[in-house]
């Protein structure tokens, strides 16, 4: 895509999804800004919406919290990532913790002032873009399994599948599709 392979900079969010009965009361918990009882998946994406690392907590994990265990995978296993946006739930501190830390940039993607309803924000909309492809996979849409790592584990081969469909678009397949010297010969 005439991009670096290696990215510098990222976008993380979270998404709240109800845990059915089958989650435990150690991994779930309540999200009050959701209203949602079950957990919440991290997700950081690079720039072009693909998947750099998942982590699924329970729901009543406030983000900064989980953003510092994920900067702590992320930038062990990508060392070059410099840049990461967020939205105003990775405010309060973590800004701070990730320059010293890693030396991270952490931007904030803020709402104007005097916007109303529902709006794009600048960099945002990659990760819910992802954050969407997850919600296409059935399975995704309410979070079954008894472990987090079971969890994160659907989430990868989903975004997997996403990422498999993309690369063979376009291409058809020889033994489907009988090629115009075929359909001639057969005329």
């Amino acid at each position: 895509m005439g991009r670096c392979p290696n990215p510098v900079t990222v976008v993380i969010d979270s998404q709240s999804v109800k845990g059915a009965e089958t989650v435990g009361s150690a991994t779930r918990g309540y999200d009050p800004a959701k209203v949602i009882d079950g957990r919440k998946r991290h997700l950081v994406v690079d720039t072009k919406g693909l998947p750099m690392i998942v982590m699924v907590t329970a729901a009543d994990i406030p983000d900064r919290d989980a953003a510092k265990l994920l900067f702590d995978r992320l930038c062990r296993r990508e060392p070059q990532i410099t840049l990461s946006w967020g939205d105003s739930a990775y405010g309060g501190g973590l800004e701070t913790w990730a320059k010293d830390e890693h030396g991270l940039t952490v931007l904030i993607s803020r709402r104007p002032p005097a916007a109303k309803g529902w709006i794009l924000l600048p960099r945002r909309w990659v990760v819910e873009r992802t954050n969407s492809w997850i919600m296409k996979a059935r399975r995704n849409c309410r979070d079954y399994e008894r472990r987090t790592d079971h969890s994160e584990a659907h989430i990868t081969l989903a975004l997997i599948a996403i990422m498999l469909r993309r690369l063979s678009r376009g291409q058809i397949a020889p033994d489907r599709y009988p090629s115009s010297a075929v359909l001639a010969a057969a005329a």
